[in-house]
C-alpha cells in the first residue's frame, strides 16, 4: 500500500495529523533503555497519532546500541501506523542508491527525509521505492534557514519557493512532501498556495516556538488533512519521572485535540 495512502487512513482512522517524534535524549531518558522508552511511548499514543518520526541523529550518536533500538523501535510500531525516518540524506546519485536501501531496505521507514540541494539525482534513487515517501526540506524551522532559502534567483524567486515548485515537477507518482516549519507561518501559507494537494511535514511546533493555530490554519488541504504537525519534547518529556507514558498520553491528547479544534473537526 502506497505511503500517502497509508497515511491518510491513520489521520483518518485516529482522527489525527499528529506525528510524534521518536527522538531520545539519554540525559533525558527515566528509564536507562532506549528501546524500552520508546516502546512505553508508542503504547500509550499509538491510538492518538498519524506517523511517528525518529530522527537518526539521536540514535546514530548513541553508536551499535542506538541503531539496534532504532530498528527495534521501526520493527515495533503498528503497521497501521507509517513512519517517517529523519535522516535529511543528500548525496550524489550512486551514494544516495546506497542510503535508499539503507532507510528503505534495512530500516524499512515508510518515508524519509531529504536534503534536495543536490539536485534531481541525488533524490531519485528514493523515488524508485514508488511505495515509499519523500519529504524535501524546503523551508525549515531553524532561526537560520534564511541564509541561503531566502535567496533571490534573477526571476525574482526565492530558493524555498524553487524547491516548492520543482518538488511538485518531481512528483509524478504523487510520493514526495515538503518539509516546512511552523516557525514560519506565512511561508508555510505560500507554500500551501503552491503546492495545494501536496503532504506538508510541519515542526517547530512546542519547544522551537512555532504557533499552532497558525500551521494547522495554513497547512491543511481544502480537505482539512495533508498535513503532518510534528511534536517531539513536547510529548517525549512531559514528564520526567515514572509515569512518563501517561504524562506522554496527555500531552498527545491535548496536541491531538487543539489540532482538530483548529482545522474545525
Amino acid at each position: 500500500m502506497r505511503f500517502v495512502s497509508r497515511l491518510l487512513d491513520a489521520c483518518r482512522k485516529n482522527r489525527s495529523l499528529l506525528c510524534v517524534g521518536l527522538d531520545p535524549d539519554p540525559a533525558k531518558l527515566p528509564v536507562k533503555d532506549v528501546f524500552e522508552f520508546n516502546k512505553a511511548i508508542i503504547d500509550a499514543t499509538a491510538d492518538l497519532v498519524c506517523a511517528y518520526k525518529p530522527n537518526l541523529a539521536f540514535y546514530e550518536a548513541m553508536g551499535v546500541r542506538g541503531l539496534q533500538a532504532l530498528k527495534k523501535t521501526v520493527a515495533y510500531i503498528p503497521k497501521n501506523i507509517p513512519v517517517i525516518g529523519d535522516a535529511k540524506r543528500g548525496d550524489i546519485g550512486n551514494t544516495a542508491i546506497a542510503y535508499a536501501r539503507a532507510l528503505f531496505g534495512y530500516y524499512k521507514f515508510d518515508a524519509v527525509t531529504l536534503n534536495p540541494y543536490l539536485g534531481y539525482d541525488s533524490v531519485e534513487p528514493f523515488l524508485d521505492y514508488k511505495d515509499k515517501g519523500v519529504f524535501v526540506l524546503c523551508r525549515t524551522s531553524n532561526s537560520s534557514a534564511c541564509d541561503f532559502q531566502d535567496l533571490v534567483d534573477n526571476f525574482g524567486m526565492k530558493l524555498y519557493q524553487s524547491v516548492a515548485l520543482r518538488a511538485g515537477d518531481w512528483n509524478k507518482d504523487g510520493n514526495i512532501g515538503l518539509v516546512v516549519g511552523a516557525t514560519y507561518p506565512e511561508e508555510l501559507k505560500e507554500i500551501r498556495k503552491l503546492c495545494p494537494d501536496m503532504l506538508l511535514l510541519i515542526p517547530g511546533i512546542g519547544a522551537q516556538g512555532g504557533d499552532l493555530e497558525s500551521s494547522v490554519k495554513y497547512g491543511i488541504d481544502t480537505n482539512k488533512e495533508r498535513a503532518v504537525i510534528v511534536a517531539a519534547r513536547q510529548v517525549l518529556y512531559a514528564s520526567p519521572d515514572k509515569d512518563y507514558a501517561q504524562a506522554a498520553r496527555q500531552a498527545a491528547i491535548e496536541l491531538r485535540d487543539s489540532i482538530n479544534k483548529f482545522r474545525g473537526m
